[in-house]
């Protein structure tokens, strides 16, 4: 099987304005260590990505409207042929902002929200006003007809708001909304006690089923939890009827629930080359190799699409072709990304 880059989210700064629970990249107003990649190396990177495959890029960070010539990397981008996103938490958009998105064609806006009020919200961001602030910016991006998702982020403390989040979304107007069941990584290695446990894990998945099923104006996903491709297959089978989803223009796509390594990828400030934004393992450097070269011969992508060699349960599970297990969390929580998934609580058939 060939597989082929159709996603990559670019950290072009780990320099960001709040202080999130559960960020990844473990972000900080001001960072020494992992400085922004200059200009001239932003470019580099582009000119490398683009002269092997033609992905979204996402342009994230941190904070990526914190970097001056954000806009100016973005339009690179889309002159060698690149489809040019943004993740920003929202914060920084004013409506000179939106006026360069618009300038340079970026093609999705993608805005945090983890919660449906300002109590929610700000507790997980550490910042007050973040909320109000990122509200304030979707009624902008809608001033200026750009495309916007949500994506909204879960653990123990806000897991009770997840259906109200989903509606202040679609009341937002956005494109598309994604469910983020973290991952701990980063500073969200300090969540281990918050993390959704396995029952609940399971009843959100069933509750998000009974929700796309009827959702006709929204894009909805389940992000980092594989696990959603074995309930559509058993809810539909019980239901006897086809499940069909929506898809969005710059969508992963692929049936396959983790698309780590097979679809996706991360590049961060300091020129790694991730499975994906929760896998804190490096497959290779754009310092020292062509992007081509990782993507196509590094060990850590190939075992990871090996999926006859993962381990536990997901190695015999009848659903291992569509779900696969998140790798990330296998990783972060057992240190083993080949082995099965913690968070699953579904018994394979062939499971002794």
């Amino acid at each position: 099987m060939k597989f082929e880059p159709r996603w990559i989210a670019w950290e072009i700064t780990r320099r960001c304005n709040l202080h999130c629970i559960h960020c990844r990249s473990s972000s900080e107003e001001v960072v020494m260590k992992h400085p922004d990649p200059s200009k001239e190396e932003c470019f580099r990177i582009i000119d490398d990505i683009s002269s092997y495959a033609q992905p979204v890029i996402v342009l994230t960070g941190g904070e990526p409207l914190l970097r001056e010539d954000v806009f100016e990397i973005a339009e690179y981008g889309r002159m060698k042929g690149l489809r040019v996103c943004m993740a920003t938490n929202g914060t920084l958009i004013n409506d000179e902002v939106c006026k360069k998105i618009k300038d340079v064609d970026i093609k999705m806006i993608s805005l945090s929200l983890d919660g449906p009020d300002e109590k929610t919200h700000d507790n997980f961001r550490q910042q007050k006003g973040a909320f109000t602030a990122t509200i304030e910016a979707t009624k902008l991006l809608k001033k200026y007809d750009i495309p916007f998702l949500i994506n909204s982020s879960f653990t123990k403390r806000n897991q009770h708001t997840i259906p109200e989040t989903y509606r202040l979304a679609k009341q937002l107007g956005a494109t598309a909304w994604y469910m983020f069941m973290i991952v701990p990584t980063g500073r969200g290695e300090n969540l281990l006690n918050e993390l959704i446990d396995e029952e609940d894990y399971e009843k959100i998945l069933q509750w998000h089923y009974d929700m796309e099923k009827n959702e006709k104006d929204i894009l909805v996903r389940p992000t980092c939890a594989p696990q959603y491709y074995r309930v559509i297959l058993q809810r539909s089978k019980q239901e006897g009827e086809k499940f069909e989803r929506r898809s969005l223009k710059f969508s992963t796509g692929g049936a396959k629930g983790c698309v780590a390594a097979q679809l996706i990828c991360l590049i961060n400030v300091d020129e790694d080359v991730m499975p994906c934004s929760y896998f804190p393992l490096s497959a290779g450097n754009l310092k020292k190799q062509s992007f081509r070269e990782i993507w196509e011969n590094s060990k850590l992508f190939n075992d990871l699409r090996d999926f006859a060699s993962y381990k536990g349960r997901c190695r015999v599970c009848e659903y291992l072709n569509v779900c696969g297990g998140c790798r990330a969390r296998a990783y972060c929580l057992k240190d083993d990304y080949m082995e099965e998934d913690p968070q699953c609580k579904y018994i394979p058939r062939r499971y002794e």
